[in-house]
């Protein structure tokens, strides 16, 4: 494998109208994907910002690959990482909500996140709280697979929430109002008989926001790993 960014260095200083930095770059790429999601991220249009040309980029980094990695670092690096007194459950709950909070702030980051595991040092740095509030007497594997299933759940959970998030802006319809609209075809769909749960559920259950719904499936996947 090459030498990976992480450990290249950066080109000398030089005393230009753009001065360059990997930092500024990164800052750069994510300040447009805040606006424009990761379609408005290119080599080309984060130098145009910079007011640099695209080929001093080159020097900082070799592919957008390696740029949408620098970025997704950065963002880990927002996480707060829990005290290392702070017990397992608690702080496995805290580096989820943490991690949904950064996707709050940052709708792409939910497309980065998943697969793979990150290499750069704050990505590497979640990981090893994670596994570190998840390792117990038992084989090192256990935490791994806990790991693996809280992680699961914040990368669905916040897709799922940022993918509502896009139909109403692409839209303009917001879940009430398609609900309103989808009412009536329900409707007959539930009075054919075939469907007598999710009448139920449309029916009687509580409905809570998505703060609540994220908080208790995450509560229910703990407990489901005996960590709650």
């Amino acid at each position: 494998m090459d030498e990976l960014v992480w450990e290249r260095p950066e080109p000398p200083a030089r005393a230009t109208p753009a001065p360059l930095s990997r930092a500024r770059i990164v800052e750069t790429a994510c300040a447009l994907a805040d606006e424009g999601g990761l379609e408005a991220v290119s080599l080309r249009k984060v130098a145009a910002a910079l007011g640099s040309g695209p080929m001093r980029l080159y020097g900082y980094l070799d592919t957008k690959e390696e740029l949408l990695d620098l970025m997704t670092d950065a963002v880990y690096g927002e996480i707060p990482l829990p005290d290392p007194e702070t017990e397992g459950p608690a702080a496995l709950r805290a580096l989820a909500h943490g991690c949904r909070a950064a996707v709050q702030r940052h709708e792409w980051f939910a497309d980065l996140i998943g697969g793979r595991p990150g290499l750069g040092p704050n990505a590497l740095a979640y990981l090893e709280a994670s596994l570190a509030a998840a390792a117990g007497p038992g084989p090192i594997e256990d935490a791994m697979i806990t790991v693996f299933t809280v992680h699961a759940y914040v990368t669905g959970a916040v897709r799922s929430e940022i993918r509502e998030r896009r139909l109403i802006t692409d839209t303009g319809v917001d879940e009430q109002t398609w609900q309103r609209a989808a009412g009536p075809y329900l409707q007959r769909m539930f009075d054919t008989g075939r469907y007598p749960t999710l009448l139920r559920t449309a029916r009687d259950a509580v409905h809570p926001d998505s703060d609540a719904v994220f908080a208790a499936g995450l509560d229910r996947v703990l407990s489901g790993l005996s960590l709650a």
